[in-house]
């Protein structure tokens, strides 16, 4: 019982209210999804008390076996889960029942009201949401909680339409310590008050967890366990199944779909640890979250110590899982086992298990390890830019895709492999779109010598090349910097080289070019990478190319960057056009003009002075128009 008089009433923040909204009226068919979160939530609170209890012993009483018990109430329609964990007090039940803290579940709410019938049902199943899904089965909700060590309990009770009251509970109706769930269940949901169901889905979803499970068929009745609480990850790998290892994966991944790899190991030597990691078959919500944290779980001797620790280097945040250590103290504050030597050895054994099983994946199952990379290599090749270690064994991971493979992935090694005679470098292109990649007019010299260049559209390419000098021996270069120096390469297709040409005229409108924009450009020079283009712009040799010049600017971390150089194709027919022009300065002199806009256009720019640009253009179109 509570007192009506103390009962407060409180509005759900606006994104809980939206996410209960979207619950209560899913269609999503498998609904018994709410069983393994609310399961979740209980082993949690189980291990959150071990924890505590290791400097607090007094929290456990004289009932120190943790378990996780569901109760059936046929007649009242009522299934209640109760657990003996760690409780919440009253402040602690407002924060984890009345917000959104979970990283994700913002980016998935967003993601879900975005998407429409089926396809929002299908991301409910992909994405547990926790606690809330419990509104996809009951029309109201009650939680009870007594926080472990207290005497106060506290009642939360919602229908899931936009509010909640709190009020303080009877002590003889609460638990001694820990937290009871009773879900008022809907009529169409009955069939969760039915034994063989309920243990149906306790060991199809939740008989990993490492606390007991068992179910009181009726009211008054003994419970009976249907679950051992026997950790997975301490069983040899040889009696797991497939169905077990994709079960815990997506307990602890917070996702439905398959694991695309599972890494299963026990470390013995210094140190003596087990993981069980799981890199996920999709991309999760939050993989690109500002605070870049990975979501492995960390126990010592099976005591579940914090999943605020980071046991990956952030390239690898997409990794889920645990490591449970038999060498960290019990007893030392999360924040010393973060500085630990121990734990950095285990981070760097972890690391290069991963790193090693993904190569082994990679030359085992390349089409499987090809949709991995589409998912995360934009996440692993941020440690090209930040883990020197690391770098030469990423390399050997990245996909890329190229002109010689715009839909496919292809690796550095098989770049290597198809190297051209007198090639001597790996060329990339780099922007943000591989359709104006795969347009843009750097390429055309290299694609006419079957010169493969790498397309790379992801942020964190413009700074990984800066970063790693070379592959295999192989410098990276941009081919959109300096000289292209294609002269040695022959061409593959069926023109034949076209000499730079060094004739008077050419060499005179390139320096009237040159003197008529001025301080626009730092050179004008003619092409060896155009051939059907009439000028692109380059960057200079020394200093950063076109993209991350662009990049850099816009974070506005570059207050000047270097001017371009003005390439021009002295065999296009426009241009040819214009060496020839005679005695008429003026209208050279708009032509000048027009083709560096020409080339930033080409390059994704505005021209630089948009009034100036229509103006010439009329000009030109004038002359060109019988009088």
């Amino acid at each position: 019982m509570t007192d009506a008089a103390s009962t407060e009433s409180r509005p759900f923040e606006a994104d809980v209210a939206k996410l209960l909204h979207l619950m209560v009226h899913s269609v999503y068919s498998d609904k018994d999804v709410f069983l393994r979160e609310l399961i979740s939530n209980a082993a949690d609170a189980c291990e959150r008390l071990r924890y505590e209890a290791i400097a607090t012993p007094a929290l456990l009483g004289d009932d120190p076996k943790p378990r996780i018990t569901l109760a059936i109430d046929p007649e009242q329609r009522r299934l209640t889960v109760e657990d003996n964990g760690i409780g919440m007090s009253r402040d602690e039940m407002v924060e984890a029942l009345g917000t959104i803290a979970r990283s994700g579940t913002k980016a998935f709410l967003d993601r879900l009201q975005a998407a429409e019938g089926e396809a929002g049902a299908n991301l409910i199943g992909q994405f547990g949401v926790g606690f809330y899904s419990a509104f996809m089965v009951a029309d109201r909700v009650d939680v009870v909680s007594r926080r472990a060590g207290s005497d106060q309990a506290w009642l939360w009770s919602s229908d899931g339409k936009g509010s909640y009251t709190m009020a303080a509970a009877a002590p003889e109706d609460a638990p001694a310590r820990g937290t009871r769930v009773v879900l008022h269940l809907m009529a169409d949901a009955k069939n969760y008050t039915e034994r063989p169901e309920l243990e149906r889905i306790v060991k199809a979803q939740s008989g990993h967890v490492p606390v007991p499970i068992a179910i009181i068929d009726k009211p008054g009745e003994a419970p009976a366990e249907v679950a051992d609480g026997a950790a997975l990850w301490t069983k040899p790998k040889s009696e797991i199944t497939p169905a077990e290892y994709t079960d815990f994966y997506r307990s602890v991944a917070g996702q439905f779909d398959e694991p695309a790899l599972t890494v299963h190991y026990r470390a013995e030597g210094r140190q003596e640890y087990t993981a069980l990691l799981f890199v996920p078959g999709t991309r999760p919500f939050d993989l690109f979250d500002a605070e870049r944290k990975g979501r492995i779980k960390l126990y010592v001797r099976r005591v579940f110590i914090t999943d605020d620790v980071e046991i990956v280097p952030r390239f690898l945040r997409f990794v889920r899982g645990l490591v449970d250590s038999a060498d960290l103290p019990l007893n030392v504050s999360r924040e010393m086992i973060q500085e630990s030597p121990i734990l950095e050895s285990i981070r760097k054994g972890v690391t290069t298990r991963v790193l090693g099983d993904l190569e082994k994946f990679a030359d085992k199952e390349p089409e499987a390890y090809n949709k991995v990379w589409d998912a995360f290599g934009a996440v692993l090749k941020e440690g090209l830019y930040e883990n020197f270690e690391r770098r030469e064994g990423l390399l050997g991971l990245s996909r890329f895709r190229t002109t010689a493979a715009p839909e496919g992935w292809r690796s550095l090694k098989d770049y290597v492999a198809g190297l051209k005679e007198n090639q001597t470098a790996i060329y990339y292109l780099a922007g943000d779109d591989i359709a104006r990649l795969q347009a843009s007019p750097h390429l055309e010299g290299f694609r006419a010598r079957g010169v493969e260049v790498l397309l790379l559209s992801d942020p964190v390419d413009s700074f990984w090349v800066t970063m790693a000098p070379s592959f295999d021996g192989k410098p990276f270069r941009s081919v959109t910097q300096g000289e292209a120096d294609l002269a040695l390469i022959p061409r593959s297709d069926s023109g034949t080289d076209q000499k730079p040409a060094d004739d008077v005229p050419t060499a005179d409108f390139v320096s009237f070019v040159k003197t008529t924009l001025g301080d626009a450009v730092s050179d004008v020079r003619v092409s060896e990478r155009l051939t059907e283009s009439a000028v692109c712009l380059v960057a200079p040799t020394s200093g950063p190319d076109r993209q991350l010049e662009k990049m850099l600017a816009g974070a506005g971390r570059l207050q000047a960057g270097a001017k371009p150089v003005l390439e021009i194709n002295p065999h296009h027919a426009l241009v040819a056009s214009l060496i020839g022009l005679k005695d008429d300065d003026s209208i050279k002199a708009d032509a000048a003009h027009l083709l560096l806009d020409q080339a930033r256009v080409l390059d994704g720019e505005p021209p630089g002075d948009p009034r100036a640009f229509a103006d010439r253009l009329a000009r030109v179109i004038g002359r060109a128009l019988p009088a």
